[in-house]
């Protein structure tokens, strides 16, 4: 297994494409190597942990590779509407493989079968290839390499609390060795649980290929796109559905820990748990394109997480298995993302109070009681559940909080927190009669009327001419202009076109927008946020400056990478992603700023 001279290294970069099925998930950089892949849960220990391991770049222990001697030229795309991912690797002489990563997905005996394995298939197509494969995983953060047994077809991994098995049609004494040779026949790799496959290697890594693209493409075909912008907004809904731990219904912030939000800014995170915040966006995202199954899913774990909540507090992120503790540890040999650690697992924000959160949880489940689709209808007893939501957020409206951007040593009476714990008592009306409930739509109502005079009164800054981040603050924020969203206010109320022209003097370098002008804890932001330059394009089309939107969302939709994702920040200098990645919030204002703005479908006729 060590005998393979070192591979060649490249820089790591976030041009990488998500694969998954819902229990896993894994990312493809864009020369065919898995170079992150998490076992048996997204927040799992990585089998696959090369990006974090990349001070000299790409790829080393920690990857899954398989090397074409010469390359010249790469290729890589999604197959259409799908979560399949083809490379095409080209020699200097025209030799060529194509190498096939998925994870499997689709439907038999009446459920889904979605295993925590990844499959590889590889063929030649020119030529005579000369290749080498390459399979290292290891464990704890890459501190321990696994120990190796040899079956007739297949190699055990044997790491810290966790078996691998690879079935494979690749000569298992190449692969032990490295050994260059050349591919003349096509070959597959199944790697997950230590089981014996029900079926031939190849035949079954066929079968299971074919089965998922079937899959996905008539999951991909039941959305309701918009005229404009349809690769993208497909793009962006499967890569949301891939961020969703079906066995709960959780819905991870992003599949990776640690990425900088900057260069060597200490800003390096774990977003592998479910923010009830952030997951509230994604539901609502893939709702507007009548993709529902996804909050049915979530709306399970949510009503565990608060009907768990004996006290009534919610903490802003649980762990997809309703994990409480997520106590946060620095990994300390791991160098990270190019050298620029810490490597972080866990999250602090656990034991933050974040007040907008309770206006989350009731966003997100608002839709159960007017949606008729639904198998499953919000009733009388999710109310009552709710109302303890809606309790909350009314003794906690004018209270201070760690607030949106989860600050670690300030805290406020945050305008974005107050205007969720708002929305939360005026959906809680509006659920109320719906159920028939007039007295309890009365007294919902009465509430969100006061917290909003209150947000009116003390958020809106004279000096400003804007609302500010804090109630009685003088500091901008992107975070207000969830205003409009939420409908707090009408778009073309003068105090917020007011907003959104501040923001954009104080916040934007062109279309990317900023969080906040004030300093953090690190200091000044350096890169744009990009769920804020998508709010932007939003706010920028509710106030009836539509062109001007147009030109910033296609501005964001080319700062994508060549898959047509996006992490959570860049540098609107050099275009360069930062932050981890895929980032759900990013991929949401994809798909709102295309309904948003697309011309209807009755045009294109």
């Amino acid at each position: 297994m060590t005998n393979a001279p070192p591979l060649p290294r490249q820089p790591a970069t976030l041009e990488l494409a998500p694969i998954g099925n819902c229990t896993v998930s894994a990312l493809v950089d864009q020369s065919g190597s898995i170079v992150w892949c998490c076992m048996p849960r997204f927040d799992s220990s990585p089998v696959f942990d090369a990006l974090l391991q990349s001070a000299q770049g790409l790829p080393l222990d920690g990857a899954m590779t398989v090397e074409l001697e010469s390359l010249a030229r790469i290729e890589q795309a999604y197959d259409p509407g799908t979560a399949i991912v083809r490379t095409r690797l080209w020699d200097d002489s025209g030799n060529g493989i194509e190498t096939v990563d998925f994870v499997p997905r689709f439907l038999t005996r009446d459920r889904v079968f979605r295993p925590a394995q990844l499959v590889r298939r590889v063929r030649p197509l020119a030529g005579h290839p000369r290749v080498r494969f390459v399979v290292r995983p290891s464990g704890d953060w890459g501190a321990t390499l696994p120990t190796l047994t040899r079956g007739s077809h297949h190699l055990r991994y044997n790491l810290p609390g966790l078996t691998l098995r690879l079935n494979t049609s690749v000569p298992l004494t190449y692969l032990i060795d490295g050994t260059w040779f050349t591919l003349q026949a096509p070959v597959s790799l199944l790697l997950g649980p230590d089981e014996t496959l029900a079926g031939g290697i190849d035949e079954t890594a066929r079968e299971f290929e074919e089965q998922t693209a079937l899959y996905w493409r008539h999951w991909s075909r039941r959305l309701a796109v918009p005229l404009e912008w349809q690769d993208a907004v497909i793009r962006a809904a499967i890569t949301l559905k891939l961020c969703q731990y079906e066995e709960t219904g959780a819905i991870v912030a992003a599949m990776t820990t640690s990425i900088p939000e900057a260069p060597h800014s200490g800003r390096n995170w774990d977003y592998r748990y479910c923010w009830l915040r952030d997951a509230f966006f994604v539901v609502r995202a893939l709702n507007s394109l009548a993709e529902v199954g996804t909050m049915e899913s979530y709306l399970q774990w949510l009503y565990n997480v608060v009907r768990g909540a004996a006290s009534g507090h919610v903490q802003p992120l649980y762990g997809i298995g309703l994990e409480r503790s997520l106590p946060e540890s620095i990994v300390a040999h791991a160098k990270g993302y190019r050298g620029m650690g810490p490597v972080r697992v866990g999250n602090q924000a656990q034991e933050h109070f974040q007040h907008d959160v309770y206006g989350s949880v009731v966003l997100g489940a608002t839709q159960a009681f007017h949606d008729h689709r639904l198998l499953v209808r919000g009733d009388r007893a999710d109310f009552a559940a709710l109302e303890m939501m809606g309790e909350q957020a009314w003794r906690l409206h004018d209270q201070p909080d760690a607030g949106i951007w989860e600050l670690r040593t300030r805290a406020r009476v945050h305008t974005s927190s107050a205007l969720m714990c708002w929305a939360a008592c005026d959906r809680l009306a509006r659920i109320a009669v719906v159920l028939g409930l007039p007295v309890r739509a009365s007294l919902w109502h009465q509430r969100a009327e006061i917290i909003r005079g209150n947000i009116l009164q003390h958020a809106w800054s004279h000096e400003r001419q804007a609302f500010v981040e804090s109630l009685g603050g003088r500091d901008l924020d992107a975070s207000v202009l969830l205003m409009a969203e939420v409908g707090f206010l009408p778009p073309q109320d003068p105090r917020f076109v007011s907003t959104v022209q501040a923001l954009e003097h104080s916040l934007c370098d062109g279309a990317f927008m900023r969080r906040y002008e004030a300093e953090d804890d690190f200091g000044r932001p350096q890169t744009a946020f990009n769920v804020c330059s998508f709010w932007r394009v939003d706010a920028l089309a509710r106030i009836g400056r539509r062109e001007q939107a147009r030109e910033a969302f296609e501005a964001l939709l080319a700062r994508r990478n060549k898959m047509g994702l996006l992490s959570e920040d860049l540098d609107p200098a050099t275009g360069e992603l930062w932050g981890n990645f895929p980032q759900t919030y990013s991929m949401v204002g994809i798909i709102n700023g295309a309904v948003r703005l697309s011309a209807p479908w009755d045009t294109a006729v």
